[in-house]
């Protein structure tokens, strides 16, 4: 079974990337599976109805999000009514929607998707150590194959989530920071790992934004307006390949895929 995890999309650059791309990503790679993180999908802040039905029409399965989750008011459609949109498991209870979720169909094996939110230097939600490991044991009870997006700042917690679920689940994959690491790798247990899968959209930019508004932040401290860049866009992410029977991941790659410049 593979699984394609795509990266923070920021703005329409990124969803244009997952649309033109995600098609043939599928069918280069055989992917059974892709699950992306959409919390910066609509004006590179927040995610809408609109935005989420545009990335799934690209071939998305499963939406992920983070601690941008609340900054479109329309959202609340999605956590009230969209079983494939995922908040972070670690929100207090009474919070509308869900942090996991299972896909089950004739020709798949189920998979398990959680979300999860760090910590450390984040909003301070629900402990997500606990929240997982409790969350983990449920799925497990239904499906080997478990899928983790754990959205956090800090990469020792990334990590230290990831070691904690070695042998639980599939595969640990880190967001938010939207720059890719280089250490992916399957730990002893069979967890397959990335600190961070980097970001869907324009690379000519800071994190996905303008360049000049930023640095003027930093020199003046001043407030701007951070308009999401256009150029030299990017589908990141990864791909895990996973035994269906035993939900030990097999081997993971890191994609960087450039839109063609026609594109761009």
């Amino acid at each position: 079974m593979k699984i394609l995890f795509i990266g923070d999309i920021v703005g329409e650059p990124g969803r244009r990337a997952v649309k033109q791309l995600v098609p043939k990503l599928r069918l280069e790679h055989q992917v059974n599976l892709v699950v992306a993180n959409g919390e910066n999908s609509a004006g590179g802040s927040g995610i809408t109805p609109n935005t989420a039905a545009e990335i799934y029409a690209a071939g998305v399965d499963i939406i992920t999000s983070g601690d941008h989750l609340w900054d479109q008011k329309d959202v609340i459609g999605l956590l009230q009514n969209d079983r494939r949109f995922l908040r972070p498991l670690n929100y207090p209870p009474e919070t509308p929607g869900q942090g996991s979720t299972i896909i089950q169909s004739e020709s798949l094996a189920p998979v398990a998707v959680m979300n999860l939110q760090g910590r450390a230097f984040m909003q301070d939600l629900e402990n997500p150590f606990w929240a997982a490991r409790a969350e983990v044991e449920r799925l497990r009870s239904r499906t080997r194959v478990i899928f983790v997006d754990m959205h956090a700042e800090a990469t020792s917690e990334k990590i230290a989530i990831a070691r904690m679920l070695d042998g639980k689940v599939s595969a640990v994959i880190g967001t938010h920071t939207h720059v890719q690491t280089a250490d992916e790798q399957i730990f002893p247990g069979g967890t397959a790992f990335l600190c961070d899968a980097g970001f869907t959209g324009a690379h000519e930019s800071v994190l996905g934004r303008e360049i000049e508004p930023v640095l003027k932040r930093f020199l003046t401290n001043q407030p701007q307006r951070f308009e999401v860049a256009r150029k030299r866009v990017f589908l990141q992410g990864a791909l895990v390949d996973i035994d269906a029977d035993t939900g030990r991941a097999l081997n993971i790659k890191r994609i960087s895929e450039p839109l063609p410049a026609q594109e761009t």
